[in-house]
C-alpha cells in the first residue's frame, strides 16, 4: 500500500521523536522549521525534506501532523499568513498538541468548508516515548478519518484510544493532565511539609514506590526527586500552567465549579510568577520547598 505524504509541524520535545519514528518506518515526511535548528537538521539526515510555510508544506502532503503548544499556535499555522488554510487542497490534519476543545471544534467547522478535515489527537507519556514509539494517543474524529490516521499514529504510538467526536481527545487531554498535574502539585506539597517534619525523600519514595499510589508519573517524577535527574520528565511549568489554564476555561464554559482545578492551577501559577516557567513539572516540589524556606533533596 502506497503511504501517504505526511507533513509535521512542531519537531520539538515530542515532535522530533514522532517524526522521526514515521520517517524510519517509510512514511515520505516533509516538516516547518522552527527556531531550533537541531532536530530538524537530524530528520533531514534521515530522509526528511523541509518546507517554507505551513502552505508550502501542504502542497507536498496529504496528511499533516501538528505538535505544537497551544491552540494560539495551532490557529497561526492554520489561518495565519500562508496557512494550511489557505493551501486549497483536502488535506487531513491531525492536531497532536494539546488544545482547548472549543477551539478545536471551531476550527474543525471551519475548514470542513475549505474541504480540509480536522481531527485532535492529544498524546500521553514522555519524550522518551515519543522517541520509542510508544506514546498514548487519544483521538477524535469522524471514524473514517480516525481510520485514515490510524497507520499514521501506529508509527509512534504504543496506544490509539479512540474518544468519540472531534474536540473529545482533547476534552480527555485536558482531564488526564488534570489528574497528572494534580499529583504533581500533591506530591511536592507533601515533600515540604515531610522535609519540614523532618523525613527524608528516602523514606517518603520507600513508602510510596511499589504500593497502591506508585504508577508511571510517579516514578519519573521521583527519577528526579531521588536521582536529580533533570530530564526525568521533560514536561515545562509555563506548559503546566498552559493546560491547567485551559482546564479552568473548559469548566468556566460548562458551568462546572472545580476548585480542585483552581487549587492545582495556582501552583503552577506560584512557579511561573516566581521565574521558574522554563523547568520541568517534577523541579516544582523545588519551587514549593523554596517558598517555605526550605531544602527538600
Amino acid at each position: 500500500m502506497t503511504k501517504e505524504r505526511i507533513g509535521f509541524i512542531g519537531v520539538g520535545l515530542m515532535g522530533h521523536g514522532m517524526a522521526k519514528n514515521l520517517v524510519e518506518k517509510g512514511w515520505p515526511v516533509t516538516v516547518l522549521g522552527h527556531r531550533n535548528r537541531t532536530p530538524v537538521e537530524d530528520l533531514k539526515s534521515r530522509g526528511a525534506a523541509e518546507a517554507t510555510s505551513p502552505k508550502d508544506l501542504a502542497s507536498h502532503c496529504d496528511v499533516v501532523v501538528l505538535c505544537v503548544t497551544g491552540s494560539l499556535q495551532v490557529e497561526a499555522v492554520i489561518n495565519g499568513p500562508d496557512g494550511l488554510a489557505s493551501a486549497g487542497s483536502k488535506l487531513l490534519v491531525i492536531d497532536c498538541s494539546t488544545s482547548e476543545p472549543a477551539s478545536t471544534m471551531r476550527l474543525a467547522t471551519e475548514l470542513t468548508a475549505k474541504g480540509i478535515t480536522l481531527i485532535d489527537a492529544p498524546l500521553s507519556r514522555t519524550p522518551a516515548d515519543a522517541q520509542a514509539g510508544t506514546l498514548d494517543v487519544m483521538v477524535g474524529g469522524a471514524p473514517e478519518a480516525v481510520a485514515r490516521a490510524r497507520p499514521i499514529l501506529e508509527a509512534f504510538a504504543g496506544r490509539i484510544i479512540e474518544t468519540g467526536p472531534t474536540g473529545t481527545g482533547h476534552t480527555m487531554k485536558l482531564l488526564n493532565n488534570f489528574i497528572s498535574l494534580g499529583y504533581a502539585a500533591l506530591y511536592s506539597e507533601a515533600l515540604a511539609l515531610g522535609a519540614k517534619a523532618g523525613l527524608t525523600v528516602k523514606v517518603f519514595d520507600s513508602v510510596l514506590r511499589g504500593g497502591r499510589m506508585d504508577c508511571g508519573f510517579y516514578q519519573t517524577f521521583f527519577k528526579y526527586v531521588v536521582e536529580g535527574d533533570r530530564n526525568a520528565h521533560k514536561f515545562t511549568l509555563n506548559n503546566a500552567l498552559k493546560d491547567t489554564t485551559y482546564l479552568a476555561a473548559f469548566a468556566n464554559a460548562l458551568g462546572l465549579a472545580n476548585p480542585m482545578g483552581a487549587a492545582v492551577r495556582n501552583s503552577f501559577a506560584l512557579a511561573v510568577g516566581a521565574g521558574r516557567g522554563e523547568d520541568y513539572v517534577p523541579m516544582l516540589s523545588d519551587v514549593v520547598a523554596e517558598l517555605n524556606g526550605i531544602r527538600v533533596r
